[in-house]
Parts: C-alpha cells; sequence; structure tokens
C-alpha cells in the first residue's frame, strides 16, 4: 500500500476538517427550483457540473498547481459567482490551515483545488490520481446534499456516486493534460442556480 495514496484519502475525507459539508454549489437553489427530484435528475446535473463545470475547471486548476504553476489567483478570477468564491476561498484556506498544522509549515492559503494542487506536490502520485480523488470528495459532497435535501435515499446516493466513477476518470485524465487555455466552463445553469441561491430566503447550505 503507498502511503502517499493513504494521505491524498485522509486530505479527501469527509474527517478533513475543511466544512464541505456546508455547501450544496448551487445544488440546494437548483432542487428548490425542481430541477432535480431524484437520482437520474441528480446524476444529470453533476456530469454537467463535471464535465463541463466546477468539476473540470477545479481539476485542471489542481494539475497546475501540482505542476509548480502559481494559480491561485486565476482560480479566484474564474469564480462565477459571491458565493462560488466564498466555498472555493474558505474551504481552501481551511485546507491549508490543516495541512500547515500536520507538517508544521506556513503555506499561504489559496482557493481549494490550488491548495490540494501544492499539497500534493508532496505526495509520489500522477495527476490524474490526485485530480480523481478531488473529484470524488467533490461528487460525494454534493451526493450527501442531495441525500439530505431532495430527499434522496442512501442507496440512490450511492448509485449516483457509482454511475459517476467513470465520468470522474475521464475528466481527472482530460484535467491532467489541459493548459491554461483549456481552461472554461459551459456548466450555466448550475452558475446560475449559485447566483440565485444567494438570495435564497431560507436555505440551509452556505451556497
Amino acid at each position: 500500500m503507498n502511503t502517499d495514496l493513504l494521505t491524498l484519502m485522509q486530505w479527501m475525507s469527509p474527517a478533513f476538517p475543511v466544512g464541505g459539508y456546508a455547501y450544496s454549489h448551487g445544488l440546494e437553489q437548483a432542487i428548490d427550483d425542481g430541477a432535480i427530484t431524484d437520482a437520474d435528475t441528480l446524476f444529470d446535473w453533476l456530469v454537467t457540473v463535471l464535465e463541463h463545470g466546477t468539476g473540470m475547471v477545479d481539476a485542471t486548476l489542481l494539475c497546475l498547481a501540482l505542476k509548480g504553476e502559481d494559480m491561485a489567483d486565476t482560480a479566484r478570477a474564474l469564480a462565477s459567482s459571491k458565493e462560488r468564491y466564498q466555498e472555493a476561498e474558505a474551504q481552501g484556506q481551511a485546507f491549508t490551515s490543516a495541512v500547515n498544522g500536520i507538517y508544521g509549515e506556513q503555506t499561504p492559503p489559496a482557493p481549494l483545488p490550488v491548495a490540494v494542487g501544492i499539497a500534493a506536490r508532496r505526495l509520489d502520485l500522477i495527476a490524474p490520481q490526485v485530480a480523481a480523488h478531488y473529484l470524488h470528495a467533490f461528487a460525494s459532497n454534493l451526493v450527501s446534499a442531495a441525500v439530505r435535501f431532495v430527499p434522496l435515499g442512501q442507496t440512490d446516493g450511492q448509485r449516483v456516486l457509482k454511475r459517476l466513477h467513470g465520468v470522474i476518470e475521464g475528466v481527472a485524465a482530460r484535467a491532467s493534460q489541459a493548459t491554461l487555455d483549456d481552461l472554461g466552463s459551459a456548466a450555466l445553469g448550475s452558475d446560475m442556480a449559485s447566483m440565485r441561491h444567494e438570495t435564497m430566503e431560507v436555505r440551509i447550505f452556505k451556497t
């Protein structure tokens, strides 16, 4: 067993103190709008986010940061809404703080995908592997949000996550070969849901 892989699994675990459970990435608004009502509509929404939205963008930012490029300000500039910016920034600060505490370092904070890419430079793992674990944690958090808010049964939630494995693998592979010029998002429904969530009167998630 590769101990570096165990380290990455620790960082991506729900037990790692980044507070990911508090964020829905606009999913709460989409559910409230009736765009997501069951496992199939959740799966379709997540495929779009992973392949054409934040999933691909974050994975690319992570891989570029892993290669040594300074991507923090680029990640901030790419945030499509106030809440998306806060989501990435707050989780990135929490992640960096925890890693700094573990290793006795003073690495400055960065948005979450960039922070993970920087931290993963110490690991003897290939970029697609790191990106896939990051995307799996991202998707798992959104599935968990849907389980609580649709509501969706736990088993249906796990079925959705299993169906996403091939998608995650494909996105991670593409991101590992992507360049700065490839960065872009086309998940407009997800972006608009995130923007509208800012003024949602009653909500349980921060985003």
